[in-house]
């Protein structure tokens, strides 16, 4: 049986977008699995007292002007398409309850990728649920059935249930990774999954 690892991710993380776009390639090379994990990076932030680099170093500016530095090192090393959405930070609450909502309509790998398109390489306001509506609706997916699944109770506890159980397990931002309870936080992270995931 192939080895899996998870990902804990939020949309509104463009971290968690980098690290999604390295995925195949990590999993070809490894022969594993990878399972998502769609939790709520605010609600992970209010139980862990976590805050967004924004926030976090905005009394460092030499720090921010570093982070930043880093992040545009690790897209062009990688050639990925992105592009920085322009109402950064969005709120992905929506969308994050239509991942659970795609898992449970056996939909979820079609929405994640035009999800993550969307928001990191169309610049679309993700927080919009007409916006929503129309990037589900040209991608083929159901809008209707997902938004309306999204707002059940079960749905919701469900995403809620993630995030606590992520900050359960030491989890305080995405993206996260998991290769049995070993945790690993960050893109920059990613050798160290393989690594544990080749590890005989």
């Amino acid at each position: 049986m192939a080895k899996s690892f998870e990902f804990l991710f939020d949309f509104g993380g463009p971290n968690s977008y980098l690290a999604y776009k390295m995925l195949p390639d990590l999993c070809a090379r490894t022969g594993a699995q990878v399972v998502y994990v769609p939790i709520l990076l605010g609600g992970l932030f209010k139980l862990t007292n976590n805050q967004a680099p924004m926030m976090r170093y905005a009394e460092t500016p030499a720090k921010q002007k570093y982070e930043m530095l880093e992040f545009q090192r690790f897209i062009k090393a990688h050639a990925i398409p992105f592009k920085m959405n322009p109402r950064f930070p969005l709120n992905t609450l929506y969308v994050m309850r239509g991942a659970i909502a795609a898992q449970r309509l056996g939909c979820f790998a079609p929405y994640v990728d035009a999800v993550m398109t969307a928001m990191w390489h169309d610049g679309a306001d993700m927080g919009d649920l007409d916006v929503v509506r129309d990037v589900l609706d040209k991608a083929g997916l159901d809008s209707d059935a997902l938004l309306a699944l999204a707002d059940d109770p079960e749905v919701k506890a469900e995403l809620i249930s993630n995030t606590e159980a992520a900050a359960k397990r030491g989890a305080f931002g995405v993206p996260t990774f998991f290769v049995d309870e070993d945790m690993f936080w960050g893109k920059e992270r990613l050798g160290q999954v393989e690594a544990a995931l080749t590890k005989s």
